[in-house]
């Protein structure tokens, strides 16, 4: 009953009113097997096994959403007999290859988790701000994961170099993930939703000083990423927009058969584009190894909502839901590594809550500041004259000018 539910709910697209409003099956399915994994595991807050039930759940519901790739299927030819050739039906091969390594891969985390029971060198504790113990590794505030303890002296050396090989497990595991997932996006087609909303060069979607970075005769993509700002994940995931949004331009460019293409100008040869292409995808390479846990860009989100291909929808999911679970895995592992390294060397421990005090201080002197302030109208001495003819300006920024001007100099991206 509970598989007839499901399954009828895919077959109306969410839509369980019959009105015909429902999304797309393939999308229908990523939401299901997304909303699935947000049920069972949600944030991942202990390194501990997985309940038993909760186990045998996720194992049956999630198999439930993967047979529906044993229907996609594809024409190949097959001997019969000794001159005869026939086509027979046969699996998808990107869902042949991919759909057993990621149930491997989801295996082999449960199993991590699962390594973890008796484990009694460490346990948890709730996250208090008056607990010098309880400062967060990375100074981000999550007050609802509760925090590691070690013993004052840190774990034993047998200890430590066990949950470092867990660590390297899970690592390997976050790689295969990221790589099938990130292979299954770039084979979905770019949306006309999103083309549409292009600006019409790279130059316009990057901002002037990025545009200037990328196209600069000696270019070093560790220099570049040295030099923006990528402090918030807001930032980072908007560069990557920005980036995106550029070799999605140049392409279309480089690209002859393209019929809008004259539409598009043609300021910059093409040997030059291809360039400027390899080295936006070169930084979105490194972004995205460099920061795993990031949010999804604006192309990826809008690749996944107009995605018609099913099967390509059940490994995006699937994958994606690896390796934020690995992404959380490697995280709590870290938190606990960063608990004992602390424990080893207080000094350091102080010397670093000193610094993320200092930052958050910063911080919040910088968001006192007022909208005024912020816009950089001052009202007082010759300020109203500034807003009358600010009013009286015909010419409206476009969004990226104005993400542009809240930068000053060095524009963040």
């Amino acid at each position: 009953e509970l598989m007839k539910e499901r399954f009828s709910k895919l077959l109306l697209g969410e839509d369980m009113s019959g009105g015909g409003k429902g999304v797309s099956s393939a999308l229908a399915l990523s939401n299901a097997i997304t909303n699935l994994a947000a049920s069972i595991f949600g944030e991942l807050k202990k390194l501990e096994p997985m309940g038993a039930e909760t186990k045998v759940r996720w194992r049956k519901e999630i198999d439930w959403y993967l047979s529906v790739s044993d229907h996609i299927v594809q024409f190949v030819p097959s001997k019969h007999g000794s001159n005869m050739e026939i086509m027979v039906t046969k699996q998808r091969t990107d869902l042949q290859m991919n759909i057993p390594a990621l149930k491997k891969l989801d295996a082999m985390l449960l199993d991590c988790l699962d390594n973890f029971k008796g484990q009694n060198e460490f346990h948890y504790v709730s996250r208090d701000e008056n607990d010098e113990s309880a400062t967060n590794r990375n100074g981000v505030e999550k007050w609802w994961i509760p925090v590691p303890q070690v013993p004052a002296d840190g774990l034993s050396e047998g200890t430590r170099k066990w949950i470092q090989s867990q660590k390297d497990s899970v690592s390997q595991v976050l790689k295969a993930a990221m790589a099938i997932n990130a292979q299954v996006l770039a084979e979905m087609e770019v949306p006309e939703t999103y083309i549409d909303s292009l600006p019409k060069n790279g130059r316009a979607s990057l901002g002037e000083t990025v545009y200037r970075s990328i196209t600069d005769e000696h270019f070093d993509p560790e220099h570049f990423l040295s030099s923006v700002d990528l402090s918030s994940e807001h930032k980072i995931v908007d560069l990557k927009n920005r980036l995106e949004a550029s070799v999605v331009i140049w392409k279309r460019k480089m690209n002859s058969k393209d019929a809008k293409s004259s539409a598009w100008g043609s300021g910059v040869s093409l040997e030059k584009r291809e360039l400027f292409e390899e080295r936006a995808q070169t930084i979105l390479f490194i972004l995205k190894h460099k920061f795993p846990g990031i949010a999804q860009s604006d192309l990826d989100i809008t690749k996944i909502q107009c995605n018609r291909d099913v099967g390509h929808a059940i490994l995006e999911s699937y994958s994606r839901i690896i390796e934020s679970l690995a992404f959380s895995v490697s995280s709590r592992i870290d938190d606990v590594m960063h608990a004992d390294t602390m424990a080893r060397n207080p000094s350091a421990g102080r010397r670093r809550r000193d610094k993320l005090l200092l930052e958050r201080e910063k911080e919040t002197a910088n968001s006192k500041a007022t909208l005024l302030d912020f816009i950089g109208w001052n009202l007082q001495g010759g300020g109203e004259d500034e807003l009358l003819n600010a009013k009286a300006t015909n010419k409206k920024p476009t969004h990226i000018e104005r993400l542009e001007n809240l930068g000053g100099g060095m524009r963040s991206p």
